[in-house]
């Protein structure tokens, strides 16, 4: 055999990643199993758990994977566009799954809540997103919207946009959020500039900003608790 690649009919049918799963179920494969079940087949004189193998090498696991673009994909020897399109499918699924909220009304009832309720959905972009949540008099989230994207500039977060919305959902108080591409949630001075612009505003329409959270990587800042509301 020398340096040849091991091929998936070479191997124990117990061992192969489509049996695994079935008699082990999914939680118990390996990345490099679950991504050779996906890809599906190999080459002719390679394995899909090869292929699967150098993926995760080249991307450094399964965080950069989960982002590639179809030309990044292709550009790896085994991927076709057929596997490269399987992959950013499979991964999207998995992110919609992940985000999913049921049709209940979420309650908020702390800065944790506001910060778990988006941190999924913000801390991955590469840029920053400035999110409205609006509250009923319960404090359900009855409308979740993306006021801009972009760096924070207190004037582009112009409040009329923002209460224009408040007032047409019928909102008794808000929520601002908005992400650190860098993955730090230190609040700059125009976050705290923003927040309290906002916050006057709110209090002179009556729709209270209840905080505003800087979502950084499983990180955040409430700028309630930091003392800026």
């Amino acid at each position: 055999m020398g340096n040849q690649s091991i091929l998936i009919k070479d191997v124990p049918k117990d061992d192969r990643p489509r049996e695994r799963l079935i008699h082990l179920g999914a939680n118990h494969l390996s990345n490099q199993e679950l991504l050779a079940i996906v890809l599906g087949s190999g080459s002719k004189n390679e394995s899909v758990t090869s292929i699967a193998q150098r993926l995760l090498i080249h991307f450094e696991g399964l965080p950069l994977l989960k982002d590639a673009t179809v030309e990044e994909l292709t550009a790896i020897k085994g991927i076709g566009n057929a596997k490269a399109v399987l992959l950013i499918a499979a991964f999207e699924l998995g992110k919609r799954i992940h985000a999913f909220r049921p049709t209940e009304r979420f309650v908020i009832r702390s800065p944790e809540d506001g910060a778990d309720f988006l941190m999924e959905e913000l801390r991955h972009l590469k840029q920053e997103h400035f999110v409205c949540l609006f509250l009923n008099t319960k404090n359900q989230v009855m409308h979740q919207q993306t006021v801009f994207i972009g760096s924070l500039n207190a004037s582009i977060v112009h409040p009329r946009e923002i209460f224009r919305e408040a007032v047409k959902r019928s909102a008794a108080s808000f929520i601002c959020a908005h992400n650190h591409p860098s993955g730090d949630p230190s609040p700059s001075q125009e976050d705290i500039h923003v927040t309290r612009r906002l916050a006057e505003c709110g209090k002179m329409i009556g729709i209270e900003l209840l905080d505003h959270i800087v979502i950084g990587d499983r990180k955040y800042v409430s700028m309630k608790e930091k003392g800026y509301l």
